[in-house]
């Protein structure tokens, strides 16, 4: 299976588990728990693929990926939170709202890139840097299609604000 089309299949998990983030306080704990397992694990799997990871850089690498991941989730649930809170009020976007949504778009972006940064020399600690840096670009192959996707269908505030 090519590259594209493992990026394309990790990116509809994630998408499906995107709309049960929204609703997460309304469906059963265990239902949710179980999608965003699978989506992890499909995520795991398509990032193992790629990694060609030796068997000792693997028994390093998995422990701090699945901390990083921890991580990212709670981002990307954040992130979720935004689009919501923007999906609520583009038409008639105020002034006050607009300069809210907008700080927090710029808390979420330096939070990540934050996050990259922390993690950086954990994974230089158990990967040479090359694999570092492809782990780095299949991170953010799947953020770019996930955030494609998002802009996609995410309209533009409205005219008149």
């Amino acid at each position: 299976m090519n590259v594209k089309r493992k990026v394309t299949l990790v990116f509809m998990g994630l998408m499906m588990v995107w709309p049960f983030l929204a609703s997460a306080q309304d469906k059963p704990a265990n239902n949710m728990q179980f999608v965003v397992e699978k989506v992890r694990a499909d995520k795991k799997l398509f990032i193992a693929g790629n990694m060609q990871l030796t068997e000792a850089e693997a028994k390093a690498f998995w422990p701090v990926y699945e901390e990083y991941q921890d991580e990212l989730f709670l981002l990307r649930a954040r992130t979720l939170k935004l689009i919501n809170d923007y999906g609520s009020a583009y038409k008639e976007m105020t002034n006050d709202t607009a300069k809210n949504l907008l700080d927090e778009y710029m808390a979420i972006e330096a939070v990540d890139l934050k996050l990259r940064q922390t993690y950086l020399p954990k994974f230089r600690k158990v990967l040479p840097d090359a694999k570092v840096v492809r782990y780095y670009q299949i991170e953010n192959k799947i953020n770019a299609a996930l955030m494609y996707e998002f802009a996609a269908k995410i309209p533009l505030v409205q005219h008149g604000v």
